[in-house]
């Protein structure tokens, strides 16, 4: 099984980049899967019903989040009606609305589930997300081999612990948030799959999906300043893993796909 995880959907243009690019990159990878965390695809923060549509529509079957799924309220009832677009597990679950835990059948027939956590470290101070995965792996199916865990978080030490965490129990652990693609994709011995951050899709050219100037005039006065999405070399950046039957990692390739003018 192919699955192709895409790094977070910045705006409008990383909308844009997915309409064009992901039919291309599906055939080009026989992706039997497609997981896209679209936390900012909604003017830079955030998502509504409409983008989360709009995304599942061009062929994401799961779109994951983290700690911004909560900037627009009207996402709120929207989470309770769906379980393709996930909020991170470890929130309180009475009070918050949503799943973090998907179990869907791939285009291989086979059942995969997808797993959304939002690390601490320099982040909310929400529940523990390794004791939060540990519980939700139990709930899972033994039939259910292939498990894929988003963990949407800032310290890449945190990110390589629940690596370490999860190495033998699930197929893939995948890092979102930073916006900046790592070059540190392996398998570890268990048979994960692992990369620190699966990177950005959208405006390459700025600072973290933000116009650049912006961003400098910000850092230069101190002053805030208000964000806007770039639009200048736009890319789709994520990863493709290969799991074999035993929800394996056999293979993990970084992808940064270029949408041409």
């Amino acid at each position: 099984m192919n699955i192709l995880f895409i790094g977070d959907i910045v705006g409008a243009p990383g909308r844009r980049v997915v309409e064009e690019l992901l039919p291309r990159a599906v055939d080009r990878y026989c992706i039997d899967l497609v997981v896209a965390n679209g936390e900012n695809a909604s003017g830079g923060i955030g998502i509504t019903p409409q983008v989360a549509d709009f995304l599942l529509n061009q062929g994401v079957d799961v779109l994951t989040s983290g700690n911004h799924i909560w900037k627009h309220k009207e996402i709120l009832p929207y989470l309770e009606d769906t379980d393709r677009l996930l909020r991170p597990a470890n929130y309180p679950p009475e009070t918050t609305p949503g799943r973090g835990l998907a179990v869907v059948e791939t285009a291989a027939g086979e059942p995969a589930a997808i797993i959304n956590l939002e690390g601490r470290v320099f982040m909310n101070a929400i529940e523990c997300p390794f004791r939060t995965v540990d519980r939700l792996l139990e709930s899972l199916s033994p039939e259910v081999k292939v498990i894929l865990v988003d963990i949407h978080a800032e310290a890449t030490s945190e990110k390589q612990a629940m690596g370490w965490h999860l190495d033998g129990r699930v197929s893939a652990v995948v890092g979102t948030h930073t916006h900046v693609q790592t070059a540190d994709e392996r398998i570890l011995p268990g048979g994960a799959g692992y990369i620190s951050d699966v990177g950005m899709t959208g405006p390459v050219d700025s600072v973290i999906g933000m116009k650049r100037e912006i961003i400098l005039e910000r850092f230069l006065t101190q002053r805030p300043q208000p964000f806007r999405v770039a639009t200048q070399n736009m890319q789709l950046q994520g990863v493709v893993l290969k799991i074999d039957v035993q929800g394996r990692c056999q293979e993990v390739h970084r992808v940064q796909l270029p949408l041409k003018p």
